[in-house]
């Protein structure tokens, strides 16, 4: 008996270390530091290369109307009034990249989703100098690699 609950009280330690954790905003602004304020963000090479691996989620928080407008191919769009209703939709076991035009609301989305216990960053340069990345080669590359990601699932 002695084993199996201890066996059990291992296994509830393992999982509770590996499960991201909803902390306060108070205990994350009392563990802010340095490391912190680089770890938050992400440029866009770095954010294209992460989804095209699968290994990302990019979480376009525009208002739908914007996002109906122009988008980039593969983002997922919920829109930032909506996250708190719709946060759940996003899968835990990856990285959530959050982006908007510039990086304001995407900056909050992603502060909000860190909360929740998600591993998220925002888009340090935006949506409008992504946009402005994705030009021809680049452009083609992305999309090529997003088609074979899609074969794959």
């Amino acid at each position: 008996m002695r084993k199996i609950l201890g066996v059990l009280c291992v296994l509830v330690g393992l999982l509770q270390a590996q499960a991201p954790k909803e902390m306060s905003f108070d205990a994350y602004l009392q563990g802010f530091d340095y490391q912190e304020r680089s770890a938050m963000k992400i440029r866009t090479p770095d954010m294209l290369a992460l989804v095209e691996e699968g290994k990302a989620v990019l979480v376009d928080i525009r208002f739908k109307e914007e996002y109906a407008a122009w988008h980039i191919a593969g983002s997922l769009n919920i829109p930032l009034n909506e996250l708190p209703k719709r946060y759940q939709e996003l899968p835990k076991d990856k990285l959530i990249i959050t982006a908007c035009p510039h990086n304001d609301r995407s900056n909050m989305a992603r502060l909000y989703l860190t909360l929740k216990g998600y591993q998220a960053v925002y888009l340090n340069d935006g949506l409008l100098k992504t946009a402005d990345f994705l030009r021809g080669e680049n452009a083609k590359e992305y999309m090529d690699e997003l088609k074979i990601l899609k074969e794959k699932k």
